[in-house]
């Protein structure tokens, strides 16, 4: 079998580990179904990590940081530690985080698992309108139907093959 993952004309499988990390902080930004924040760490310093890796100086990196928890309905809680905030704020921390580097790819695992509907709903809006952008992918790893109205295209997988992509959009 082949495995090939081309982006950019690079096909990932053939990049050393140093690359592929690279590569990672470069162009992904995830958010995980577990959300991984620092619990030592502000809510703001923990949306400011991928800056922070990608040598953005400390003021700016939070000051951006601040920015997209701003965006995400989190401005009053910058300076709190994760423990201190609900599964939902969690979840929009780990959103925050995941935007705020503007990776060209985007991964979200179960990105409204832990929110309520009127709050997924503000998010999903969010990402569609004021991050996805003609050079920029998104990739949302679901089981919530609602999140199909916002998608341009879905793919089905079944132990590890697609079994099926159904477009609802044009592609544009």
């Amino acid at each position: 079998m082949r495995r090939e993952v081309l982006v950019e004309d690079k096909d990932l499988w053939k990049l050393s580990s140093d690359e592929l990390a690279n590569f990672r902080l470069n162009k992904i930004g995830f958010v995980f179904q577990d959300f991984h924040l620092f619990p030592r760490l502000t809510t703001a310093e923990n949306v400011a990590i991928p800056l922070i890796l990608r040598r953005v100086n400390w003021v700016d990196a939070l000051n951006t940081a601040r920015y997209f928890l701003e965006v995400v309905g989190l401005e009053n809680k910058a300076d709190l530690p994760p423990m201190k905030l609900s599964g939902g704020e969690q979840q929009r921390v780990a959103i925050a985080r995941a935007i705020a580097a503007q990776p060209d790819i985007l991964i979200f695992d179960e990105p409204t698992a832990s929110l309520d509907g009127d709050t997924g709903k503000k998010i999903l809006e969010f990402i569609k309108k004021d991050i996805l952008n003609p050079t920029r992918c998104i990739i949302i790893v679901t089981h919530d139907t609602r999140i199909f109205e916002y998608a341009d295209a879905m793919m089905r997988m079944e132990d590890g093959k697609v079994i099926n992509i159904e477009r609802f959009r044009d592609e544009k």
